[in-house]
């Protein structure tokens, strides 16, 4: 695996130092400075993120360019903002069937359990590399051993490719879970964004299997192409995640023609979803994803599935890349890996 940030360029030094500082500046005076807005529910964004976004907007987009030039971009932003954590105990590179691949991190010498992780950026972005930080940060506050995946990428791999990736992911898991000294009842599916995705599809594929998720966590996740919600309107112009790159991303990932509503793509539009295993879910309050997060959380629910709703309403989109920065997203991505933790402590799934 390239490392994970790489050596950075003397620009990339400076804009990271000037950006850790805001982000320990107190924040009466960040909010003087940052001038955050407040959402139609009356939450305010966290003053460093806002003033983050507000950099983000006047900078270039991705979604103008290709998924090549977009990918070396965005790779470059997490590398700039890639937090810096200690020395984990074991930090182990694979080989899956397929082609594909995966880095198991391990910060406890008796782990918990394990968490199958699939990365966001739309199906598109995105890779081990750059949420090298983020593995480790969830694998520190969880207790639980993170096989972070590495699924084959839109345009050239369109749906179902991510969705059928993640079933040989597990696979792999459920084999190899004994031999690292993992119950195999008690691993976790779960990722961000598009991976957010990935895994609840994954866990209602599985429902039914002679081994299942012991719970899925599900961090700022994309639930339902087919439809719209308020949060998408309201925050249709983020520079977190605009309506111009999620459509972006559905153009790679989404071969023309296909339904929208079916279950792989929506989770959220699965007739059945009684019998699925236990979930975390957190949205962040100014994500236009936040209304179908929530919305398939209440479905969950309705189900009478286990479901933690945790809501990070000063928040936007993936803040999961922004802990080394911002405070608020450190504390939101601890609050979700203590979240699996208390969930799988009482999860008896298998």
């Amino acid at each position: 695996m390239a490392a994970p940030t790489g050596e950075l360029t003397s620009s990339q030094k400076v804009i990271r130092r000037i950006a850790i500082l805001i982000g320990k500046t107190p924040p009466a005076v960040l909010n003087v400075l940052a001038g955050a807005p407040t959402n139609n529910a009356g939450a305010r964004m966290a003053p460093e993120i806002a003033l983050l976004m507000k950099a983000t907007a006047a900078g270039p987009d991705y979604s103008d360019h290709d998924p090549v030039d977009a990918r070396a971009m965005t790779d470059a932003d997490i590398a700039t903002f890639a937090d810096e954590l200690p020395p984990l105990d074991l930090v182990e590179e694979f080989e899956l069937p397929g082609g594909l691949a995966a880095t198991r991190y391990r910060a406890s010498t008796t782990p918990q359990g394990l968490l199958v992780y699939f990365h966001g950026g739309g199906f598109v972005l995105g890779n081990r590399a750059s949420y090298d930080a983020p593995a480790r940060l969830l694998a520190i506050h969880s207790g639980l051993d993170v096989l972070s995946v590495e699924y084959r990428l839109a345009p050239s791999h369109p749906f179902p490719a991510a969705v059928d990736d993640a079933l040989a992911a597990w696979e792999f898991a459920v084999e190899r879970a004994p031999e690292w000294g993992i119950d195999r009842a008690r691993i976790v599916v779960g990722g961000d964004s598009a991976g957010g995705n990935i895994a609840a599809v994954l866990a209602q594929q599985l429902r039914g299997s002679d081994v299942r998720p012991a719970a899925q966590a599900l961090l700022y996740p994309a639930t339902d192409f087919s439809a719209s919600y308020p949060s998408h309107t309201e925050f249709a112009d983020s520079p977190a995640l605009s309506a111009k790159q999620i459509g972006w991303f559905l153009g790679h990932y989404i071969p023309q023609g296909t339904d929208r509503s079916n279950p792989r793509l929506s989770p959220i539009q699965a007739k059945d979803l009684s019998g699925l295993p236990p979930a975390v879910v957190t949205v962040a309050g100014f994500d236009p994803l936040r209304d179908e997060g929530t919305a398939y959380a209440n479905r969950l629910a309705d189900a009478g599935v286990p479901t933690r709703l945790l809501r990070e309403d000063g928040l936007v989109h993936g803040f999961i890349s922004f802990t080394a920065i911002s405070p608020s997203s450190r504390d939101a991505t601890v609050r979700f890996a203590n979240a699996i933790t208390e969930v799988l402590s009482v999860s008896r799934v298998g």
